[in-house]
């Protein structure tokens, strides 16, 4: 959706101001509700939480695809989150349940970043070849045969497991977090609007609501005897800093994401396929660095592994800071998709072993809900945040800029949206190198041994 994005925005006349929901609306359903996919997932079976999941999926995206305004494919993209939510802790908790040993899991987590990073590469090429040759709804409508067949193949070859004890569900958990996030991206994408900005009741009142809700979510969890997110799941220093450099990552990550888009389709005018083509560097990156740091984390441990990728990364990101009407993609944006890339890939792995360390059988599925929740949460945010701040810093070029043509004005409004969007990236991934190094305590032997097998 990030390569049809520009194409779905003139069909169906989104503003720049509003576009971004596209994407927000999906991650903000799916970090919502992971926490609570995960819980349900343990409680209700696994593998049938998978396949109700990926036809859940399926059915969201044939609503995007016949979508004919704004509204209806931001329900649609939001439905698809919902059941993306049931998906992803399932598949990472039958992962953990299927390899028993901590090689073997390493392995199984490599070849699950492996393969997401695979798909990402296959779904930006098969986005932009079918928003070119055929139509950008056709990026919606080509889930559904690939999450009928996934659904056909995990009925017949996973095995079903859930957790033991009572199935009690905490709702009232679900709808502060969630109405919390929601909130929370509302009031910075008021925040962008022309006229408003960021200290607006607009913009204030819904931030506020939004905070007060997380703060009320935590003191619920706190209290209630079936948390959705048990506290002593993300209270461990070393989960606790997975978690939260997952949430700064996710931020900077999204945002990258966004606007490398739409510099490569807008600005240098590729087509969609061939726009596909050039983020091919960031995900081949993340691939192979994948399957090297399961390789190399017995050895070395989580944290050596974390704090260089994520360096890697961010020196990457920063490079996109100097970006002007000048730069090119082989000069620019391909030195700084690979370092990114393999750098991320040096992350991901390492990462996931940490936010499972030492968690108890009944915890496995939010466990790893969390991890995800918090990356989808912070792009969410991030995007929110990083498309407010490009659209106040054309803004502001654009009325400053009169002695020169409008058009040239928008262009060069364009570039210092882009500098503001990607310094900010930058310092978001900055601030995970951080936590990562300040955070991080446990010897290597300590976090490979509690991340033993959940069964």
């Amino acid at each position: 959706m990030n390569i049809a994005l520009p194409h779905a925005q003139s069909a169906l006349s989104i503003a720049d101001a509003g576009r971004h929901w596209v994407i927000t609306a999906y991650t903000l359903a799916f970090g919502g509700l992971l926490l609570l996919g995960g819980r349900v997932a343990d409680l209700l079976g696994r593998k049938r939480m998978f396949i109700i999941g990926l036809l859940g999926f399926a059915v969201a995206s044939a609503l995007g695809g016949v979508a004919m305004n704004a509204p209806v494919l931001f329900g649609a993209r939001a439905l698809q989150g919902v059941f993306a939510a049931i998906v992803t802790p399932a598949a990472l908790s039958l992962i953990s349940v299927t390899f028993v040993e901590t090689r073997e899991r390493a392995k199984a987590f490599a070849v699950y970043g492996a393969v997401a990073g695979g798909g990402g590469a296959v779904g930006l090429l098969l986005g932009g070849f079918l928003t070119e040759y055929a139509n950008w709804r056709w990026c919606l409508f080509v889930n559904i045969p690939i999450a009928i067949v996934a659904a056909a193949f995990a009925a017949t070859t996973v095995r079903e497991d859930h957790a033991d004890g009572p199935r009690r569900f905490d709702i009232p958990g679900a709808i502060l977090v969630t109405v919390g996030l929601v909130a929370l991206v509302y009031g910075f994408t008021e925040a962008g609007k022309a006229g408003v900005g960021w200290l607006a009741a607009q913009t204030l009142i819904p931030l506020a609501f939004g905070i007060a809700s997380l703060i009320a979510f935590v003191l619920v969890e706190a209290r209630t005897t079936h948390p959705l997110l048990p506290l002593r799941v993300v209270t461990d220093r070393n989960r606790g800093a997975a978690y939260l450099a997952a949430f700064l990552l996710g931020a900077g990550m999204f945002g990258m994401l966004l606007f490398i888009t739409y510099y490569l389709q807008v600005n240098l005018g590729y087509e969609p396929l061939k726009a596909g083509l050039a983020f091919l560097p960031f995900s081949v990156g993340i691939i192979s660095t994948a399957s090297l740091a399961s390789s190399l984390l017995p050895r070395f441990g989580p944290k050596p592994l974390m704090a260089f990728g994520m360096a890697t990364a961010t020196v990457g990101l920063a490079w996109m800071i100097t970006l002007d009407s000048s730069s090119t993609y082989l000069g620019s944006v391909l030195p700084s998709e690979l370092m990114m890339g393999i750098g991320l890939g040096l992350v991901f792995v390492p990462m996931s072993t940490v936010a499972l360390s030492g968690i108890e059988p009944h915890d496995a599925g939010v466990a790893s809900a969390v991890l995800n929740t918090s990356q989808q949460i912070g792009g969410t945010l991030g995007v929110a945040l990083l498309n407010t701040l490009y659209a106040a810093a054309l803004s502001r070029h654009v009325t400053a800029s009169a002695d020169v043509t409008h058009e040239q004005a928008l262009l060069d409004g364009t570039f210092a949206g882009y500098t503001v969007a990607f310094t900010v990236g930058a310092a978001l991934f900055a601030g995970a190198l951080v936590v990562i190094i300040a955070m991080l305590r446990a010897e290597k032997a300590a976090i490979l041994a509690t991340s033993r097998p959940i069964s």
